[in-house]
């Protein structure tokens, strides 16, 4: 349990995903999400004006690898029910964004003060459930072994383009060996639902990153030898895209402050 969250394990485990949303809800969970509630799919938030969701809603579908879409809510309804039968997306995360004109102007606790009835809220799968499969496959992961984020990439890979929505994709990068960069696309191309198996493996350049010790998000992690630098779509992808298209208002998840849904990790693996 990381320190910020301002109870005790002991009262608050946090052992589900309706543990964390009570406790994000409440005030008392104002901290990362990974970690939490093992073995519940956690997801990226986009909320957007009806008038640009159907747009969005095709770039979703034209980009599954970067923008796998779990959860849809209607239109004014903090509610989605496929995803957990109390969740309010208006309270249920820790820390949130709001944009205006694509730039970020505030990271509220809650966004009851900022809600309107014309918003649709999109829920994507979140690499943080493969992550999961992977160290139970026994895949090391030095980032998480480090407590760090993972660093990321844009590419010189362009996303489908729908209306106003489009970009280059977002990769989130992890060292590997070889022989566990094997295993890591088998078990992550089970599992479509969060971003599923690699994009690319090796040689950065071949899809426009020039300094692997220079990522445009999240800080470095220098391969060590006889390593691979291996790439996953990232959700970041859809949040750089909505910040390119200047809506007039959107909001997004703060980094690593993901919705924790009712829906289970297994669940997802086909």
């Amino acid at each position: 349990m990381r320190s910020n969250l301002a109870m005790s394990e002991k009262t608050v485990p946090l052992a589900t995903g309706l543990d964390v949303r009570r406790a994000a809800r409440s005030g008392a969970l104002d901290a990362p999400t990974s970690g939490l509630a093992p073995g519940y799919v956690q997801g990226n938030l986009a909320i957007l004006p009806h008038d640009y969701a159907e747009d969005f809603l095709r770039f979703c579908q034209a980009n599954p690898k970067p923008c796998p879409l779990i959860g849809v809510s209607e239109k004014g309804n903090p509610a989605i029910p496929a995803l957990g039968p109390d969740l309010d997306i208006r309270t249920d995360i820790p820390r949130y964004r709001v944009w205006r004109d694509g730039k970020l102007v505030e990271e509220p606790r809650d966004i009851k003060s900022v809600w309107r009835d014309d918003l649709v809220s999109f829920v994507l799968g979140c690499s943080f459930s493969f992550e999961e499969a992977l160290l139970q496959a026994d895949v090391p992961l030095r980032h998480i072994a480090l407590g760090d984020g993972v660093p990321m990439y844009r590419t010189s890979i362009q996303t489908q383009r729908a209306g106003r929505f489009h970009g280059p994709v977002v990769v989130s990068m992890r060292p590997l060996k070889p022989a566990d960069a094997i295993r890591a696309v088998q078990i992550t191309g089970r599992l479509p639902s969060v971003h599923g198996a690699p994009i690319h493996l090796g040689y950065p350049e071949q899809i426009g990153i020039t300094d692997l010790a220079k990522p445009d998000y999240g800080s470095p992690l220098p391969l060590e030898p006889g390593e691979l630098p291996v790439f996953w779509a990232c959700g970041v992808t859809p949040q750089a895209a909505i910040a390119a298209a200047k809506l007039p208002f959107a909001i997004t998840h703060a980094p690593g402050y993901m919705l924790v849904t009712d829906l289970k990790n297994a669940q997802l693996a086909v």
